[in-house]
């Protein structure tokens, strides 16, 4: 990203013990009725002297480590930050953040208000004092830098161009979250598992059992790993896959449903009813859309 310095003092609540900045401030005056408002948001390259100290803080805030190190001392509770550490705080949560001298800290913040906004964050496992570790952090990075990108927009969109990124950024940190015990690292390194052969071989499995027994799991602990890593059942997502290859499938080879529900071997009332399910129109209303 291209660094820049603020063109104009930030405010009283934003450290100036910065080298490099590109922020955006949208309604540092949120109106206490709405229910999700952007207040701020950026990034910032920390001067070797940076330290941030507070008792409390006026608004919702998520702050995610691009690059170099620190400690962050958060609720009473100390970490250690480095890349892909992300960390949440606001009203009534105390906030002592520390760059090293010798790897000063670049970070992300976003600065927010309502009750949304809390739901938002509870709901991507962000409540207010969290500092987490993510397993995979470009795709928050990349929705850090979109959100930074929308905010400077400067038009009448902006707005609700930052509060739509915001969820998306919320859901992607969610997603790129690295379990921390060992038996939760090997859950999800068996549920990674276990989605990558759905992926790879959807078109030869036609059940749930069929899907368990090549995994190499039975049925109830795949149904587990995938209700705690993916929200969805295993099925659901096998079905998922299969009817977005019959769309590509009808859409460009002009092949008919018949034909089509005969390569995934069922039959074609199950086929149509599992399509329309999945997409929300049948078979037939789907190849009246191709022109």
């Amino acid at each position: 990203m291209p660094a820049t310095r603020p063109e104009s003092p930030p405010p009283s609540f934003l450290s100036q013990q910065v080298t490099a900045a590109r922020r955006f401030y949208l309604d540092l005056r949120p109106r206490p009725g709405r229910d999700l408002t952007v207040v701020c948001g950026g990034w910032e390259e920390c001067a070797p002297d940076y330290a941030i100290d507070r008792a409390t803080f006026p608004y919702l805030s998520v702050e995610f480590v691009a690059s170099g190190r620190g400690e962050l001392v958060l609720g009473g509770r100390r970490h250690p930050l480095a890349p892909g550490t992300v960390f949440s705080y606001g009203p009534g949560v105390a906030q002592c953040i520390r760059t090293s001298p010798d790897a000063r800290l670049g970070k992300y913040f976003i600065d927010f208000a309502g009750p949304r906004g809390r739901r938002l964050l509870r709901e991507a496992g962000l409540t207010p004092g969290t500092c987490v570790e993510l397993g995979a952090s470009t795709e928050v990075r990349h929705a850090f830098d979109t959100l930074v990108r929308l905010g400077s927009s400067h038009d009448r969109h902006t707005p609700r161009a930052c509060a739509l990124q915001l969820e998306l950024l919320l859901l992607v940190t969610r997603r790129a979250m690295q379990p921390g015990s060992l038996s939760e690292r090997r859950a999800l390194a068996s549920f990674e598992r276990c989605r990558q052969h759905l992926d790879d071989h959807f078109l030869a499995l036609r059940s749930l059992q069929q899907a368990a027994a090549a995994c190499h799991v039975d049925v109830s602990y795949l149904c587990r790993l995938f209700r705690r890593f993916h929200g969805e059942r295993p099925f659901r997502y096998l079905q998922r896959l299969q009817m977005q290859w019959a769309a590509e499938r009808l859409h460009a080879s002009g092949r008919l449903v018949r034909q089509v529900a005969d390569e995934l071997g069922v039959d074609p009332f199950q086929f149509s009813r599992t399509f329309k399910r999945i997409h929300g129109v049948s078979p037939s209303a789907f190849l009246s859309t191709r022109g």
